[in-house]
């Protein structure tokens, strides 16, 4: 890959003139600070509209694709660290197999799961978050739609996947993750969509917390819960699953 140079402002307000495009490549938490704007989008009315359209140009994107996986994971992994790697590896297999792959369209495990469907010249989906003046995306993402909203993006990341991998990440993977199994625990959403997690060394000690804390101390979830996703350790191993389990999403 070509090296990226960044000219970094001093303001902590993003700047097009002083940052470029390339800079957008971040961890969210790292993303520059944007001032507010006080006109009338900032009113409580115009914001109901805001969600309103972004709900309808957000169905009506991701409709378009079929058989999706929407994959999950760190934006700070670098391309060097074995979990990238591996997200790149899976997302290659999944692209050659005719899915399409959906993430948030930013770094780290995004960015390699993206690279993979690329490699494979596969549909690369990137669902991102849109900044004042340009849209935070990966080099590998072959067609984007970026939101002002966090929650109606995280939604259109969710939605109508056929299934949901995670591999090692911060706040932001766990929150998806714990969202997506209590919808399936609840079955507000099919029972049967694979939920697959990557990454013994990270996921195991997770599974015995929930397990030995969650379960037997709290009484916090039936024993069945903790059947709703696997740990695997390769690309392989998350693949076979997918297409051993994927089915088509007729709710959507």
């Amino acid at each position: 890959m070509q090296k990226r140079t960044t000219k970094r402002t001093r303001s902590a307000h993003y700047d097009k003139t002083e940052i470029s495009p390339n800079y957008l490549n971040l961890p969210a938490a790292k993303l520059p600070t944007i001032a507010p704007r006080i006109d009338f989008r900032s009113s409580m009315h115009w914001r109901i509209f805001r969600i309103v359209a972004e709900f309808i140009d957000g169905f009506q994107y991701i409709a378009d694709f079929k058989k999706t996986v929407s994959v999950f994971g760190s934006t700070r992994i670098p391309e060097t660290n074995h979990w990238y790697k591996e997200a790149r590896r899976l997302g290659k297999m999944l692209s050659k197999d005719g899915f399409t792959i959906v993430t948030g369209g930013g770094p780290g495990i995004m960015e390699a799961a993206n690279r993979g469907a690329h490699d494979a010249k596969g549909a690369s989906v990137g669902i991102n978050i849109q900044l004042p003046r340009e849209q935070r995306t990966n080099p590998y993402v072959n067609t984007s739609i970026g939101f002002h909203y966090f929650f109606t993006r995280k939604l259109m990341l969710t939605y109508s996947a056929e299934a949901y991998v995670y591999f090692p990440g911060g706040y932001g993977t766990l929150d998806e993750f714990f969202e997506i199994i209590t919808l399936i625990q609840t079955k507000k959403i099919a029972t049967h969509i694979p939920i697959v997690l990557v990454g013994k060394d990270y996921w195991k000690p997770f599974e015995k917390w929930m397990t030995s804390v969650m379960y037997e101390r709290y009484n916090g979830v039936d024993k069945a819960d903790l059947k709703l996703f696997e740990i695997v350790d390769s690309a392989e191993e998350a693949f076979r699953i997918i297409k051993r389990r994927a089915k088509p999403r007729h709710d959507f």
